[in-house]
């Protein structure tokens, strides 16, 4: 973006690192480069310092190689997520069946149809803000209209829904899905407190609080899978290292097959289950 005013980077630097920004710099030159005018970039180094998500202020992350539209209010899609949808990719296959739970703002979603569609994409939030959100990022995936019927872009149907899990999703959808992702809330209750301001302060309570041991939710999503699980279908769920062991016994108990993986360098952690049967479009 070419600026009609020059900015002096290190006083915004140095606001930013009073106010306990650790990528002060970096932070910096990006709002430098999202502002249009000297007015709206001390606007957005104010909201930064008072403890915005960046994500929030400028009005977007970067999440996959994509800019995706990330509204106030709504959980941001975190680089360990990344993790997850890669491990979905390689399952997808194009024409596959795809559901996005507790979506946000669409991310995971919209990662894997970017990757392998066209897919049929589905989505879903309790929280209205992620659900408007999640549908202006999927509304153009590929440049094709989610919901639309066209063949050369990377969605080829489907919608996102306001609602809670699978009571949210069309009932034509049951037995049909192949690749079922979900990052739900699991950060346990009383660790809520111990979460940076970013978090516990300006993303909904309802995108992180996971109960007492963090996997209230990841539960119900594990439980509810193999109803709506193809044959050989995958649900992949991200949660933590230390929840791991119980998040595969809870699938395998489920009736799936469960495998666990985990990437260091992301501290990211997906247990991946897949319902018996023949392999579909998701391979």
């Amino acid at each position: 973006m070419s600026l009609s005013f020059s900015p002096a980077l290190p006083p915004i630097v140095a606001r930013l690192r009073a106010a306990g920004c650790v990528f002060a710099e970096d932070e910096a030159r990006l709002l430098v480069t999202a502002a249009r005018t000297p007015a709206e970039l001390d606007d957005m180094v104010d909201r930064r310092a008072r403890g915005l998500p960046l994500e929030h202020v400028v009005g977007w992350a970067e999440f996959c190689g994509l800019r995706l539209a990330v509204d106030p209010g709504v959980f941001v899609p975190r680089p360990r997520s990344e993790f997850l949808v890669r491990q979905a990719i390689a399952l997808a296959r194009p024409g596959a069946v795809v559901v996005d739970l507790c979506c946000g703002s669409g991310a995971l979603g919209a990662a894997l149809a970017a990757a392998v569609g066209p897919v049929e994409l589905h989505a879903v939030d309790v929280e209205p803000a992620a659900v408007r959100c999640a549908r202006r990022n999927l509304a153009t995936v590929g440049g094709t209209v989610i919901g639309g019927r066209g063949t050369g872009g990377t969605v080829i149907g489907g919608g996102v829904y306001e609602g809670d899990l699978y009571a949210a999703l069309p009932a034509g959808l049951r037995g049909r899905v192949d690749v079922l992702l979900a990052s739900p809330p699991y950060v346990p209750t009383e660790a809520i407190g111990l979460l940076p301001p970013e978090a516990r302060v300006h993303e909904p309570q309802v995108a992180l609080d996971g109960g007492a041991d963090g996997l209230d939710i990841v539960r119900r999503v594990i439980e509810g899978a193999d109803g709506w699980l193809a044959p050989g279908g995958h649900l992949l769920v991200e949660t933590s290292e230390a929840q791991a062991r119980q998040t595969a016994d809870a699938v395998a108990r489920a009736g799936l097959t469960a495998r666990l993986t985990y990437d260091e360098e992301l501290d990211a952690t997906t247990v991946i289950g897949t319902r018996p049967g023949p392999t579909g479009p998701a391979g």
